[in-house]
């Protein structure tokens, strides 16, 4: 390929044959062009090959330029590509495997997560199940708990229960007199069921903003009601301790009244009376396993036993009183002037004062010995208790009793009157053990003893 152009187109055109041979420039004459030459404003390239000329102009031979310089970047490229295309590659795959794992570690962290959370959840759910299943086995003990204080009696007398707020106490238009006799079993309503279980209505709560305030609010309400049992519980136990208190200070009195009154324990235990009853033989064992309410529980169980057959034992001793009304003596037991004579006699009795007609009652189990005229003491009852106990009732007006008839505590047995030798309406009343006449007062004073608290 030449390059021409107008400036050197003086410039002999070159013969394929002509290589090898010397280039002269010629000369131009005069600035006339030659007639062979071509104008000098025909400017281009031309390419000359076996003897034939292709002329392009300024842009197509840029274009051609061009485009040969790209086709040989682009294959320099491709050879560069090939040369290092197992390196390419290779960092591919390396980097599309760190991608995968990547992708994989993190579904795995994700499955993790959602397994910790399954797990956590499940088990919240096994501990509040836990603790529900806790919460209601304890709500059961202590409805039967309940039930079981219910079911005792008070047999001491010591407990009252407390007025209600609003309810007025029962008040009468005279300060009631004490009772002359009195049974010393008294069966009431239990004092005070402050041990009953409270009825607890569901709370009803909004719903949580999210599981962690759930979650929390169920926990709130398991607290709250543990706490609510365990007030139920120590209610219970202080009632416990106030049962077993009264029922141990009972058993203490009980037992002083009879060593007071110098009586055998055994012999008056053998002649108390018993009802009809029977069944095997079953010893009361205590679970090795039993918590604080039913050890003390059986305790008190233990104790009501021993009150039980104490009370039958008692019900055999005179020490109540035998009128109705505030107890006033006319005379005491022991020397005084004798009111018909004048002079110093024994008093083996009590004299109560009473009305014509009051009712005269039993002081203790018995059997009626004597029931009619006793020369001094008018009409006269007297009741044989056993183990040489016996109490006698003088000046009756009446007798309602008689001979070999059973009487209870309590029971009429006459009226009072002014029979034999009495100078106007009184009961006497005499105590007598072996045959013996003892000071009445002396049991009625451990009558008191034992009443009291």
């Amino acid at each position: 390929m030449t390059y021409r152009s107008g400036q050197y187109s003086g410039y002999p055109q070159h013969h394929p044959h002509d290589h090898g041979r010397s280039f002269v420039r010629r000369p131009s004459s005069g600035g006339a062009p030659s007639p062979g030459s071509k104008p000098r404003s025909e400017n281009g390239y031309t390419i000359l090959h076996a003897g034939k000329q292709v002329r392009f102009g300024p842009v197509a031979f840029w274009i051609v330029v061009g485009t040969i310089t790209l086709l040989g970047l682009w294959s320099a490229a491709t050879a560069t590509y090939f040369a290092f295309r197992d390196d390419v590659l290779t960092r591919l795959i390396a980097r599309q495997t760190e991608m995968q794992n990547a992708y994989e570690d993190r579904i795995a962290e994700l499955r993790a997560k959602v397994d910790r959370t399954t797990s956590r959840q499940l088990l919240d759910q096994e501990q509040f199940d836990r603790k529900l299943d806790q919460i209601m086995r304890r709500q059961t003990a202590l409805e039967a708990r309940a039930t079981a204080l219910g079911a005792i009696p008070d047999i001491t007398g010591s407990i009252k229960p407390p007025a209600r707020a609003g309810v007025p106490a029962e008040t009468g238009t005279a300060t009631p007199k004490p009772s002359p006799i009195s049974d010393t079993v008294i069966f009431v309503a239990p004092p005070d069921r402050e041990a009953r279980l409270e009825s607890r209505a569901p709370v009803a709560a909004s719903p949580p903003p999210s599981q962690l305030a759930k979650v929390q609010g169920v926990d709130n309400v398991l607290v709250r009601l543990e706490q609510s049992l365990d007030g139920v519980e120590s209610r219970q136990m202080a009632a416990l301790d106030t049962y077993q208190d009264s029922i141990e200070s009972r058993l203490r009195r009980m037992r002083g009244v009879i060593t007071d009154l110098g009586l055998n324990m055994a012999q008056l235990e053998a002649a108390a009376p018993r009802g009809a009853m029977g069944g095997p033989f079953v010893p009361v064992k205590l679970s090795p396993n039993a918590g604080a309410f039913e050890r003390q529980f059986y305790r008190i169980n233990i104790g009501r036993a021993q009150m039980e057959r104490l009370t039958r034992t008692l019900s055999l001793v005179p020490y109540r009183k035998p009128v109705i009304g505030e107890v006033e003596f006319t005379s005491g037991f022991g020397v005084r002037v004798d009111p018909f004579l004048g002079r110093p006699a024994m008093h083996t009795g009590l004299d109560f004062r009473a009305q014509m007609g009051d009712p005269v009652r039993a002081t203790a189990n018995g059997k009626v010995v004597s029931a009619g005229w006793a020369g001094g003491y008018g009409r006269m009852v007297e009741i044989d208790h056993g183990n040489g106990l016996s109490t006698r009732y003088g000046h009756l007006s009446e007798i309602n009793v008689k001979v070999g008839q059973y009487v209870k505590i309590g029971e009429v047995i006459g009226e009072v009157g002014s029979t034999g030798r009495s100078t106007g309406p009184h009961l006497h009343y005499e105590t007598r053990i072996d045959g013996e006449a003892v000071d009445p007062q002396k049991f009625l004073r451990a009558g008191v003893r034992l009443a009291a608290g």
